[in-house]
C-alpha cells in the first residue's frame, strides 16, 4: 500500500524532504500556505556548508546545479570597528567550497524543480491518532488524512502543537533588515566597502552586517539588544522614522558604515526568537518536525543547513523503510536530529551572546575561532 505522506511548508527543509522522496519514487504532498512561489520576498543569501546543506543537495541529486549557481566569492568576510578601521579581511581561496553562498530564491527554485506543490493550502492544526490516520485541518474548512505529516512550517509551526507545548521565546536581540539595490552602480563606495561577501561592524550591544546577494543586491541587518516593546513610540511602517531611529541608535559610528542605513530602501522588523536549546518531545506516531519547527535557533548560518540535511535524511529513512517500519524509521530519525540540533543550538546561542555583546572584542574572537588563518 502506498504511504500517504505530507510535508507542511515549502522552505528549504520541506522542499529538500520532498525532493529526496521524489527521487526515490515516493509521492509526497507539499502543503504551502503562500499562494505562489513568489508571494513573498524570498529573503537573503544562505551559505551552505559542505557537510550539511551541500550534503543534502547531493542526496537530492542537485549538487552540480548548486555549484553552478552558488557564489564561492561570497564567503569573503570583512570586519570593521565602529570608526571604520578594517580589523579583519578574509578572502577565500579560488577553490574554496566550504560555505559558498546562494540566494534563497535561487535555492527555492532549484529544489522546486518539477515538484507538485499545493499552493494556498493554509494548515490550521494537525490531529494524530484518528481512525483514518493523521488529520490535517485547513483554513478553508477542509480536512485531509495522511499516514505521516512532517511539520516544516517554521518558527510558528501549526504542526508543532500536535507534539509539543514549546513556543518560541524572545532572545533579547532585535534585527532590522533593509536592502540596497544595484549597489555597484548606485553606491560604488559602499560596494567597495562591502567587498565580494559580507561586512560586519560590532559595537556595544549592537552590530551592522551587510551581505552581498546576486545581481548587485545587498541585505543589511542592524541588530541590537532591546526589550520586545522597544518600538512603542515608533511607527515601524514609517521608513523614514525607522531610519532616523536607527541612525540615532548607531550615532558616532563611521559615516561610510552609517550609509548602509541612510541608503536602505525599506525596513523590516525581525525580533529574534528561539526554541529551548534541547527541544524534544514524546514521539507521536504519524507526526514529526524539521528545521525551525523543531529547533528554532539564532540565525548564525546553521538553521537552514540543518533543516535541509534533516529533510534529506528523513526522506532516505522513509524510502528504505519496510512496509511496517515507517514509525520506527521516524523515531530513529528524531533521536538523531535532537542530538545534533542540540549541539548546534548551544553553539549558535552562545554565538549570539558574543556577537551582540557589551564587549565588541568578543565578536572578533568568534570570527578568529571559525575562520581559517
Amino acid at each position: 500500500m502506498r504511504r500517504r505522506i505530507a510535508v507542511v511548508g515549502s522552505g528549504p527543509a520541506g522542499l529538500t524532504f520532498a525532493r529526496v522522496l521524489h527521487r526515490h519514487g515516493h509521492p509526497v504532498a507539499v502543503l504551502e500556505r503562500d499562494a505562489a512561489p513568489d508571494a513573498r520576498p524570498p529573503g537573503g543569501t544562505l551559505d551552505l556548508h559542505r557537510g550539511l546543506g551541500q550534503l543534502a543537495l547531493d542526496k537530492a541529486g542537485l549538487l552540480t546545479e548548486f555549484q553552478t549557481l552558488s557564489r564561492p566569492e561570497g564567503q569573503a568576510m570583512r570586519i570593521l570597528d565602529t570608526y571604520g578601521t578594517v580589523l579583519r579581511d578574509w578572502q577565500p581561496r579560488p577553490d574554496e567550497q566550504a560555505n559558498p553562498e546562494i540566494d534563497r530564491g535561487q535555492l527555492r527554485d532549484l529544489l522546486l524543480g518539477s515538484l507538485d506543490v499545493q499552493w494556498g493550502r493554509s494548515v490550521t492544526r494537525v490531529v494524530p491518532g484518528t481512525r483514518d490516520g493523521v488529520l490535517v485541518h485547513f483554513a478553508d474548512g477542509r480536512q485531509e488524512a495522511f499516514d505521516l505529516v512532517v511539520g516544516a512550517d517554521g518558527a510558528w509551526s501549526r504542526v508543532r502543537p500536535a507534539l509539543s507545548s514549546a513556543a518560541p521565546h524572545y532572545t533579547g536581540v532585535t534585527s532590522i533588515e533593509t536592502s540596497l539595490d544595484d549597489v555597484d552602480t548606485r553606491h560604488p563606495d559602499l560596494a567597495r566597502l562591502i567587498g565580494d561577501g559580507s561586512l560586519a561592524v560590532y559595537g556595544v550591544n549592537r552590530s551592522l552586517v551587510a551581505q552581498r546577494n546576486s545581481g548587485g543586491h545587498v541585505k543589511v541587518y542592524a541588530r541590537f539588544r532591546a526589550p520586545l516593546d522597544w518600538h512603542t513610540n515608533l511607527d515601524l511602517a514609517d521608513a523614514e522614522a525607522v531610519r532616523t531611529g536607527l541612525l540615532a541608535l548607531f550615532d558616532g559610528w563611521a559615516a561610510p558604515v552609517l550609509d548602509l542605513l541612510r541608503h536602505g530602501t525599506a525596513f523590516v522588523h525581525r525580533p529574534l526568537y528561539v526554541l529551548p536549546v534541547s527541544h524534544t518531545w514524546t514521539h507521536v506516531p504519524g507526526v514529526t518536525l524539521l528545521g525551525d519547527a523543531a529547533h528554532l535557533m539564532p540565525p548564525l548560518g546553521a538553521g537552514a543547513n540543518l533543516a535541509m540535511l534533516e529533510g534529506a535524511e528523513l526522506a532516505e529513512s522513509i524510502a528504505t523503510a519496510g512496509p511496517g517500519d515507517l514509525d520506527d524509521a521516524v523515531r530513529a530519525f528524531e533521536e538523531q536530529m535532537w542530538s545534533r540540533a542540540a549541539r548546534w543550538a548551544k553553539i549558535t546561542t552562545a554565538g549570539l551572546e558574543r556577537l551582540v555583546s557589551p564587549d565588541p572584542a568578543e565578536a572578533l574572537a568568534v570570527f578568529d575561532q571559525v575562520q581559517p588563518s
